[in-house]
C-alpha cells in the first residue's frame, strides 16, 4: 500500500513536559507568523483529511488555540446539500478561500470526491478520475494567486481507530463524535487507504505538497503538524518581495 503502510505509526513523544514545551513553542512561532501573513498579500490554506478518529479535530485544536481568530476560519466539510450538488463540487468552496492576509482550514475538503465519494459510489469513475487534474488546476491558480497550501493526512491503525471508537462510545461527552456512518466506513477500511494511495501519488505538487502524519500517538500528531506549517509559513513569507 506504499505511503501509508510505510509510516511508523509508533513515532511518539514519551514525556508530557516535553510535549507541552513543543507545542508551546510552535504556538508562538504561529502567533509571530500569523502577524506577518497579515501584512503580506499572502493567504494560508489548510487541508485536513485521514480516516474517522485520526485526530484531525485536535490538530486544528491546538493549531489555533493561540492564533487570533478574527483571521482564521475552519471549515468542517460534511455532506452537500441539495442546492451545492446542482453545482460543480468546487462550488461550495470557491467561496471559503480567504482573503489576503487569513488562514483557513478546511477539515475534510475537496478531497472528498476522491476519496468518499469514490469509494462510496457518490461519484462516477469517470467524475473521481477526472477530479485529481481539475484539483491539480484549482490549486495551482491558488498558489500563483498567492495561496500557501499545505495538505495533512493523518493516519492511525485499524486498530487505534477501534480502541477509539470505543472509546468516544463509553464516554457521553464524545458520544456524538461516532454513528453508524463510521462503523460503515470502517468496514472499506483497505478501499479508503486505496483511494488515498492513488490521491497522494496524483495530486501532490510542489505548490500544495501532501504531508503524511503518523496518528497513533495524539501528541507527536499534533507537534508534527504545527511544526510543519510553521517552518513552511516561515519560508513562504521570506521569500516574498513586492512587485518593483
Amino acid at each position: 500500500m506504499g505511503l501509508l503502510q510505510n509510516l511508523d505509526l509508533t513515532t511518539q513523544i514519551q514525556e508530557k513536559a516535553d510535549y507541552k514545551a513543543k507545542l508551546l513553542k510552535y504556538q508562538l512561532d504561529l502567533l509571530m507568523l500569523q502577524r506577518r501573513l497579515l501584512e503580506s498579500k499572502q493567504n494560508l490554506i489548510i487541508v485536513v483529511e485521514g480516516p474517522d478518529a485520526a485526530g484531525k479535530g485536535g490538530v486544528i485544536k491546538r493549531f489555533n488555540e493561540h492564533l487570533d481568530p478574527r483571521h482564521i476560519r475552519v471549515y468542517s466539510t460534511i455532506k452537500p446539500t441539495e442546492d451545492e450538488l446542482r453545482h460543480h463540487y468546487f462550488w461550495r468552496f470557491w467561496t471559503k478561500i480567504p482573503a489576503q492576509g487569513e488562514i483557513a482550514i478546511f477539515d475534510r475538503s475537496w478531497y472528498g470526491r476522491v476519496l468518499v465519494e469514490r469509494v462510496e459510489g457518490f461519484a462516477t469513475k469517470g467524475e473521481w478520475k477526472r477530479a485529481y487534474d481539475e484539483i491539480n488546476h484549482f490549486e495551482k491558480s491558488l498558489a500563483d494567486n498567492g495561496s500557501v497550501i499545505l495538505k495533512f493526512y493523518l493516519h492511525i491503525t485499524k486498530e487505534e481507530q477501534l480502541a477509539r471508537f470505543k472509546k468516544r462510545e463509553e464516554d457521553p461527552y464524545k458520544r456524538w463524535k461516532i454513528n453508524d456512518e463510521d462503523w460503515r466506513n470502517r468496514e472499506k477500511w483497505d478501499l479508503h487507504n486505496e483511494a488515498a494511495e492513488e490521491m497522494f501519488e496524483k495530486t501532490n505538487q510542489p505548490h500544495a505538497p501532501w504531508h503524511l502524519i503518523e496518528g497513533n500517538f495524539k501528541w507527536h500528531a499534533r507537534v508534527k503538524v504545527l511544526r510543519t506549517v510553521a517552518k513552511a509559513l516561515e519560508s513562504a513569507l521570506g521569500k516574498t518581495k513586492e512587485p518593483a
